[in-house]
């Protein structure tokens, strides 16, 4: 594909990701009912979904569908499509389900699109905060219409640094272990309940580093996108992309000094 159709394929997707980000996000914020409640669990009675979940799911999935047909789609409320376009969709439709389901404002729909394996589109809507994220590869990052750039590095002994907490009661001990002997070295640590707000928060320069280990890539695809179009460095363990091991994402002076730290507190394992 020349560079002016690989162009104008990112503009279709952002168009056609924003859109359906944003009829989800009218969904969520005002379908939700007052008597809201569990509709299932995952990996522990912790690990919760709403129906609401699963209608913003099925309200993307459909969009996508009728928009672009022959592309695969990956959802993580069941959606899995392989596709025949080289485009996927990864789709988390409510991203802080938990929040959501006690009414807190930190939570968001996270819509990706990937070609050919390589992320190209990232949008993040949080109705909440009234706030837009968008990312295309190559051509910066955006919050509603404004650029976004990461905050300047400071030492790492100032730097706001955010978190997240998996479900798993024995991965959450561990987790909290690395937080105990990480927070003496940092100004403080932040817990949202979020992923995809924290990426795009460090992207915004509301934080000067993000890391979470047990992230599924419907997470952190669009806020992986975000973060580094907006200037931050993103990874998993030193030398390998964000995955479920690890997700690492900073301003570049401050990654390069938390990646490795975080690799030998053991971050990456339980």
């Amino acid at each position: 594909m020349t560079d002016d159709r690989l162009d104008q394929l990112k503009a279709d997707l952002l168009e056609i990701a924003l859109e359906a980000a944003r009829r989800a996000g009218v969904l969520l914020r005002d379908g939700r009912p007052d008597d809201l409640g569990v509709a299932a669990t995952k990996t522990s009675p912790i690990d919760v979904v709403t129906e609401m979940d699963i209608a913003a799911e099925k309200l993307i999935t459909g969009y996508l569908a009728e928009q672009r047909p022959e592309d695969g789609v990956l959802g993580e409320e069941g959606a899995a499509t392989e596709g025949s376009s080289g485009v996927r969709w990864v789709v988390d439709p409510l991203d802080g389900t938990v929040n959501y389901l006690y009414g807190l404002p930190s939570w968001a729909v996270s819509i990706a699109a990937q070609y050919r394996g390589e992320t190209v589109v990232g949008v993040v809507e949080a109705p909440a905060r009234e706030e837009t994220y968008r990312a295309v590869h190559g051509h910066g990052a955006f919050l509603n219409a404004q650029p976004l750039r990461c905050r300047p590095s400071p030492e790492l002994d100032q730097a706001l640094i955010g978190t997240g907490f998996n479900y798993v009661r024995e991965r959450r001990a561990a987790q909290a272990e690395v937080a105990r002997q990480l927070l003496p070295q940092v100004r403080d640590i932040r817990r949202s309940g979020s992923a995809a707000i924290d990426l795009c928060d460090v992207g915004a320069g509301r934080l000067d580093g993000f890391y979470e280990r047990g992230l599924n890539p419907w997470d952190f695809a669009a806020g992986d996108l975000v973060a580094r179009e907006a200037g931050a460095l993103t990874g998993g363990r030193p030398g390998t992309a964000a995955d479920g091991d690890l997700t690492v994402a900073a301003s570049p002076g401050v990654f390069r000094v938390l990646q490795p730290l975080l690799d030998r507190l053991g971050a990456w394992h339980d």
